[in-house]
């Protein structure tokens, strides 16, 4: 963490060096020494500063110089830095302006000119503010800002890659008072939203994803022109068969379009994977897993889309969506499953306005003592309802069958039985989504009684199922009816699976229709929809990627 900072400035040269040795000397340990003759740099100082999450605990200003009096100066610093401890520097003709201005900006001291000796004149006064200013001082935020518009589906989609891709940020709502000043300062308006600051404290408005991926370092290059295999995903199973890959010496890319962890990433806790019996949530898995693929040397790409692939001579070239592309030897498809979209009248008019797929954890805060309504009964459905049941004043799932009996986990239903704030809404459907700028009612159909009830809703959580995210691929890779990617033996149930195999043996239990490419997890036809299956065919298809590349 940076130390907070005293600002110095005086017109006289001799003076502010003479000022910042005896600070630097006494404070060094605890605090940095900025200083500058000149009162216009110090207010561009000032602004660049509080961009970046600075703090400053004391000013000291001379009094008389040309581009501006010392109690103009901190007039305006206040602007800034209200809680900053403020020392006049004057002669002794200039005690009577120095005694004015305690008063006028709030003045915490006035010392006249010479402090000769520093130990008696200048430490203890310093000492005394700045204790004063440790005793309420709370250390702002360092590192990424975000300012916008709660409602904001451009916001939403910012803050969503953000979590997904382990940047830590901070979130300040437009309204609030830091923003406001942020505004001010920068003369930002309101159309400008929303507005990222930067570490370095720069700011960008209405940034794209690539353009914060690319300024906050998460858009490598390609570093090899053959990798031996590219994973396509970094899911669970992606993010398994990197770290396997990786570590048997294998040259391995994992390549993701959005954020790694896939949908068990945006979970908020996982309860029922091997060896973690207080759960863990997506985010942590997620982290532990890019954090062991880094270190065994494997390659990432995020956020980086794949179009295509072609195939020439045994090898395989992925043609990403800037027309970049990355030859390799063998591919595995880990790309998992997208959530299906809620057709009813509405919704897509607040999708990332009040209506969220798969977004518990990046919005939950947003929904501190509101109603959050959920749809689906699976274990996406109960995890967010757990997870939302801490900062909601009600939580209600809605549910088309009678129970979750089948279709979620035997220990959320008990867990979800137990909490106040959860109620089980079953043998109902959403009707309509309302609102004018954000989601405001829903309509409600009741099967059992037949009728329909209009109900206001601040926020709609949609896990109503999945569709696999395969619409990219070729002909040459069979799927199913579901678009489920078909693998291993089942593939002698299609008529062209014998026109497009033409390699002596059969397919490998995780193996397309194409030799040499891969499926594993929820992208494959059949697979069990768990973390650990997930992880297991992932670190399975390694084994398999190993013994095609033996007989090519």
């Amino acid at each position: 963490m940076k130390l907070p900072i005293i600002f110095v400035v005086d017109d006289d040269q001799f003076v502010l060096r003479a000022i910042s040795r005896d600070l630097r000397t006494q404070y060094h340990q605890q605090y940095r020494i900025l200083s500058t003759t000149s009162v216009k740099e110090a207010l561009d100082n000032l602004l660049e500063l509080k961009n970046k999450g600075e703090e400053i605990a004391l000013f000291v200003s001379d009094q008389r110089m040309p581009e501006m009096e010392g109690v103009d100066f901190l007039c305006k610093a206040m602007d800034y830095y209200p809680n900053a401890k403020r020392v006049l520097l004057t002669a002794y003709s200039d005690t009577q302006a120095a005694i004015k201005a305690i008063n006028e900006v709030k003045l915490d001291y006035y010392l006249i000119k010479p402090w000769d000796p520093p130990q008696e004149k200048l430490y203890p006064v310093i000492d005394d503010l700045l204790d004063d200013w440790q005793g309420s001082y709370v250390p702002d935020f360092k590192g990424i800002k975000l300012i916008g518009y709660n409602f904001s589906p451009q916001t939403h989609l910012i803050k969503e890659f953000l979590s997904g891709n382990l940047v830590p940020y901070k979130w300040i709502e437009q309204d609030a008072e830091e923003a406001q000043k942020l505004m001010q300062f920068n003369s930002i308006c309101g159309a400008d939203l929303p507005v990222m600051f930067y570490e370095d404290g720069s700011f960008c408005k209405q940034p794209r994803v690539p353009e914060i991926a690319e300024k906050i370092g998460l858009s490598p290059e390609i570093k090899n022109e053959m990798y031996d295999v590219v994973i396509i995903g970094a899911g669970p199973a992606g993010l398994a068969a990197s770290v396997y890959g990786a570590s048997e010496g294998l040259k391995t890319l994992l390549i993701e379009r959005h954020a790694p962890g896939g949908q068990a990433g945006t979970s908020s806790r996982i309860e029922n994977y091997l060896g973690f019996p207080n759960g863990l949530s997506g985010s942590d898995l997620t982290r532990r897993a890019i954090t062991q693929a880094t270190r065994f040397g494997a390659d990432f790409l995020a956020p980086r889309e794949v179009k295509e692939i072609r195939l020439k001579d045994g090898y395989k070239t992925l043609v990403m969506e800037d027309d970049a592309t990355v030859s390799t030897r063998a591919i595995v498809i880990t790309t998992g499953v997208d959530y299906r979209k809620l057709e009813n009248k509405g919704i897509a008019d607040f999708t990332g306005a009040g209506v969220y797929y798969g977004a518990a954890t990046t919005e939950a805060s947003s929904c501190k003592g509101k109603d959050v309504y959920i749809v689906g009964g699976g274990n996406s459905a109960g995890q967010a309802a757990m997870y939302l049941s801490k900062f909601a004043k009600q939580v209600y799932i809605i549910i088309r069958k009678p129970d979750l009996t089948s279709s979620m986990s035997s220990y959320l239903i008990d867990q979800i039985k137990q909490v106040e704030n959860i109620t089980l809404l079953p043998n109902r459907e959403i009707g309509e989504a309302c609102g004018s700028e954000k989601l405001e009612n829903l309509s409600i159909h009741d099967f059992e009684r037949d009728v329909t009830e209009v109900v206001k809703a601040d926020a709609l959580y949609v896990f109503i199922g999945t569709r696999p995210f395969t619409d990219w691929l070729s002909q040459v890779i069979i799927k199913n009816d579901k678009g489920f990617i078909e693998t291993g033996r089942e593939l002698n149930r299609y008529e062209q699976f014998n026109k497009v195999w033409k390699t002596p043996r059969d397919p490998y239990l995780l193996e397309t229709s194409c030799p040499g490419i891969f499926a594993a997890g929820d992208v494959r036809a059949g697979t069990m929809n768990r973390v650990a299956s997930a992880v297991g065919e992932g670190s399975m298809a390694i084994s398999f990627v190993h013994k095609y590349l033996a007989e090519v």
